[in-house]
């Protein structure tokens, strides 16, 4: 279990620097950076602080903590919109969602090439693959994406899309 990890992404999330972490939880910067690369834990007193000043508590950030992220959603997942004009067909691509800041573009990748790497910021991804296969990289984890399906994750991970075939574009809608 890596506390420290996911209390420096709860953080960033909050877009709060170590400095105001420590002063709105009473600690110091420096042992909120020492908890944030696991050189230390913190007694539970100290982490209910740390968390109720990131808008959170003990039974979400453990619980949390073993829900596994849904990332790649597949063709079969997709809803139907049955309430549209003649000649239209509309579904909804995925479910459980709750986007708050998406920037949506259309991108082409080359054979062997990739996006640049984004650091972690506030925010969601989301991408649907139009042609192609993609690979989601989010931290040290891989997703593989193929035509007609769809991804989606929070911006709290390190980050980037790549094409590593040989065919000639793969486009996705994000």
């Amino acid at each position: 279990m890596n506390i420290g990890k996911k209390v420096k992404s709860l953080r960033i999330m909050q877009n709060m620097t170590q400095e105001e972490l420590a002063v709105r939880s009473d600690l110091t910067r420096g042992f909120i950076s020492q908890i944030e690369r696991n050189l230390t834990s913190p007694t539970i007193e100290n982490l209910e602080l740390i968390l109720r000043a990131l808008g959170t508590d003990l039974v979400e950030f453990f619980s949390s903590m073993n829900e596994k992220e849904k990332v790649v959603y597949t063709k079969e997942e997709r809803i139907p919109i049955y309430d549209t004009p003649e000649g239209i067909k509309e579904e909804l691509l995925m479910t459980a969602t709750d986007p708050k800041k998406i920037e949506p573009s259309l991108i082409e990748l080359n054979p062997i090439s990739s996006t640049e790497v984004e650091n972690y910021h506030e925010g969601y991804e989301f991408g649907y693959v139009i042609e192609g296969k993609i690979i989601i990289n989010l931290d040290e984890h891989k997703y593989h994406a193929k035509k007609g399906e769809c991804f989606f994750f929070t911006s709290n991970k390190k980050h980037f899309i790549e094409n590593n075939s040989k065919k000639i574009m793969h486009k996705f809608f994000g």
